[in-house]
């Protein structure tokens, strides 16, 4: 797919707690779609999150996996709110919610989070897509949102890292196919912005963080290798942008933030209350229609320091189609 292809060594921002988004840091942001912060947590705070990652049994009981079409299976656990274990100081801290603030230019919250785990020789790969292709049909108007994507282990083209092209996303949202079970952009669409967007390899050391834009069309392959590849993932809106439509996903639930002091300090390792984990609903998309799927009443029970309070809806609106 075109003649540019690239990886990410050598570039990016180090990431100090003096780290601030510049002109430059932001003009970057929008002209390529996304930023590279390295050691956007120190090697204590990535050990620390590896090893609440590792023995959180939640995460076990509340993956789903969706088949890639090549043979190998995609693995991840998605949760909505932050709460205060070290996922959610890492979620709530300035380095991930501050920053973010600035590069979408307002007050943003928590859209979900999520670990994808890529197994040694099993882990699946990805097609092209973008996240607004998903988050367009749950009721987001505008594509104002972004993820923080976070290596807790290394990421390199042999284990299956993250693919981008370079400054795809200002080719606006793309439409979206059926792909196996997974949705993905428009090959031919895909394949004509391949000729004018480099093909960039996202290679990351562990803590290092890839902050990118929902309209980025990105993909992964399967990992080859005998080494894991695990991601932690926070995915944030801007508040302005609540949406319009009741889902799986939460609509604007204020963020408190945290200095980043607090991820070290954070003695709670793994928690589920308030989190709502769900497994994936995503499993069709017929054609292009929307298809409105009435699931049971949810209850989100919050702890103590969380901003929102006991939702209950009666119903919720979920647009079937594939996500990463």
């Amino acid at each position: 797919m075109g003649e540019s292809v690239r990886t990410t060594d050598g570039t990016g921002y180090q990431y100090t707690d003096n780290f601030d988004v510049t002109d430059e840091v932001k003009e970057q942001f929008d002209r390529d779609g996304f930023i590279i912060l390295r050691n956007f947590l120190d090697t204590e705070e990535v050990a620390t999150l590896r090893t609440a990652l590792e023995q959180d049994k939640t995460l076990e009981d509340n993956y789903y996996t969706r088949d890639d079409g090549e043979g190998n299976q995609a693995k991840m656990a998605n949760w909505n709110h932050p709460v205060d274990d070290i996922t959610g100081m890492i979620g709530r801290s300035d380095k991930a919610a501050g920053t973010m603030e600035k590069l979408l230019g307002g007050e943003v919250y928590q859209y979900h989070a999520k670990v994808v785990m890529k197994e040694p020789f099993t882990g699946g790969a990805f097609v092209w897509h973008q996240d607004y292709g998903d988050w367009y049909h749950y009721g987001n108007l505008f594509p104002n949102m972004a993820t923080v994507w976070i290596a807790v282990d290394r990421a390199d083209r042999t284990n299956g890292c993250l693919q981008i092209l370079l400054g795809s996303h200002q080719a606006g949202r793309l439409e979206h196919v059926k792909v196996g079970e997974q949705a993905g952009a428009d090959p031919e669409r895909v394949e004509l912005l391949a000729k004018t967007c480099p093909l960039t390899y996202v290679q990351l050391d562990p803590g290092d963080a890839l902050i990118f834009h929902c309209n980025l069309v990105h993909r992964s392959d399967q990992n080859h290798s005998q080494n894991r590849r695990w991601a932690y993932l926070v995915c944030y809106n801007r508040a302005s942008n609540d949406p319009v439509y009741k889902h799986h996903y939460p609509n604007y639930t204020p963020l408190i933030k945290v200095p980043n002091s607090r991820i070290k300090e954070c003695d709670t390792k793994t928690s589920t209350e308030g989190k709502f984990f769900f497994k994936d609903p995503l499993t069709s998309r017929p054609s292009k229609i929307r298809c409105k799927t009435i699931v049971p009443t949810i209850k989100l029970f919050c702890s103590r320091q969380q901003a929102h309070p006991v939702v209950r809806e009666k119903h919720a609106i979920i647009y079937t189609m594939g996500s990463e």
